[in-house]
């Protein structure tokens, strides 16, 4: 027997279900009871029960789509905060393509500090820092934008099923939305009252992710602000 709604609000503690479940994430099990482990948002995967925290740093997973900023430059290649405790690694042939022994000067002129990075991670185990690259269709370097930070566990909000939610954003303001599953956000527009309605969306997606009926808000609020 489940005792909450997918998506509801759970509290440390809360008798999630009873019965023939499997504990996930955030979850323990007691006897054929499974209690949450933290305050998030209960969901179900068929006979498997977890927890989405509200808060939590972003943990890196093969495949994921980051936004990054590039800290350091070594002979090595560069080292990119990706929003997590994990600091990304970028080698050379992950960024040109090609392996060569440059000078430090030539790889900063390529990617310098500060410069921020749309990746994807390539390896990580979690006893070695993760790899990236930015080879590959939408990937790079960023030449432009506004980027907005969201909690890393509140991106699958964003993205909605099937990514309903962040078709809307694009749909109705004509955006280019690159949604890192780091928790950043990077926005492009030529007109920056669609940018900055993209934006006020966002605030309202993480501040009402634990509501029920937040698209119907969002295409609301969306078409009010475009004068609609």
């Amino acid at each position: 027997m489940r005792m909450f709604e997918r998506r509801q609000l759970v509290t440390p503690g809360d008798l999630l279900a009873e019965g023939d479940y499997i504990a996930g994430e955030n979850t323990y099990k007691e006897g054929n009871r499974i209690y949450s482990q933290k305050l998030g948002l209960v969901d179900f995967d068929d006979k498997k029960v977890f927890v989405v925290p509200l808060r939590g740093r972003y943990i890196p997973k093969v495949g994921d789509i980051v936004v990054g900023q590039v800290t350091d430059v070594s002979l090595n290649g560069w080292s990119v905060d990706i929003n997590s405790p994990y600091k990304a690694v970028l080698s050379v042939p992950d960024v040109t393509g090609k392996s060569f022994s440059p000078k430090l000067d030539s790889l900063t002129k390529i990617l310098g500090v500060g410069e921020v990075v749309v990746g994807k991670i390539t390896a990580f185990d979690r006893t070695r820092d993760p790899t990236l690259t930015i080879k590959g269709a939408g990937l790079g370097k960023v030449g432009d934008g506004l980027i907005v930070n969201l909690t890393p566990t509140k991106v699958p909000r964003l993205i909605g099923r099937k990514g309903s939610m962040i078709n809307i954003l694009k749909r109705e303001t004509g955006c280019e939305i690159i949604v890192g599953q780091n928790g950043r956000i990077l926005i492009r527009g030529r007109d920056s009252k669609k940018v900055e309605l993209v934006v006020e969306a966002i605030r309202m997606i993480e501040e009402q992710a634990h509501i029920s009926g937040l698209t119907d808000r969002i295409k609301n609020f969306l078409k009010t602000g475009k004068g609609d």
